[in-house]
């Protein structure tokens, strides 16, 4: 598939990236992993079932789709025990591969950047300070929001903070409901780990590769 060129967008209209953050810039699966078995086993839901559905879904989602018949008091409860336990858990989070090269590349090249997370602000707080991350100006988690992922609503309205059309950012995203929710607001897909997007990535490196790639072909 061909690589998309980031600046072919209208002339009135600016591009932004707009990043997820776990499995996108932060590799944190380590404690997801971890945190899940663990709720899993105090449950009895099966953890190969869960974790093949819990990527990229806000934690409230997820208790929610396998805890069918709990009241609302339950779900509550559950999520903070299971947040309670990623806020703590810090061990194996680290950048993914090639995310501060990517991120100095945009911020050379003054390309406007946000993230949009379907962890809560407390949670992205540490999660982007364990894996050394400093997070631009525009960051929306799943507090800002009505509805997380697969609901556009968290690109829709980090656009509207950056100033642009969403239609002429670039998603940048490695699980099926991220790219959902990026399809669904009418940006660019770049997709990670397999999945279907307007460009394929295999790791950072290969947007970062692009990007200074049509840096040079733009320069006079």
């Amino acid at each position: 598939m061909a690589l998309l060129d980031i600046r072919a967008v209208p002339a009135d209209s600016a591009s932004a990236i707009l990043f997820d953050m776990d499995g996108t810039l932060v590799d944190s699966d380590a404690v997801v992993e971890r945190s899940w078995r663990l709720w899993c086993a105090e449950t009895g839901v099966d953890y190969a079932t869960l974790i093949s559905a819990a990527h990229g879904m806000p934690a409230e989602g997820t208790v929610r789709r396998f805890l069918p018949h709990a009241s609302e008091a339950e779900i509550a409860a559950a999520t903070a025990l299971q947040l309670g336990r990623e806020y703590r858990d810090i061990e194996g989070i680290v950048p993914t591969a090639g995310a501060h090269e990517l991120l100095a590349t945009i911020d050379r090249l003054r390309i406007p950047w946000a993230i949009v997370t379907s962890a809560d602000t407390r949670l992205t707080t540490i999660r982007l300070a364990a894996a050394t991350i400093e997070p631009p100006a525009v960051v929306v988690t799943r507090d800002d929001v009505v509805r997380g992922k697969p609901d556009p609503e968290g690109y829709r309205l980090a656009a509207a903070r950056l100033g642009i059309d969403v239609a002429s950012a670039l998603v940048v995203e490695d699980s099926a409901p991220g790219v959902a929710a990026g399809r669904a607001a009418g940006a660019m897909i770049a997709a990670l780990k397999g999945l279907d997007g307007d460009l394929r990535l295999r790791t950072l490196h290969d947007l970062t590769d692009h990007l200074l790639s049509r840096a040079v072909l733009s320069s006079p």
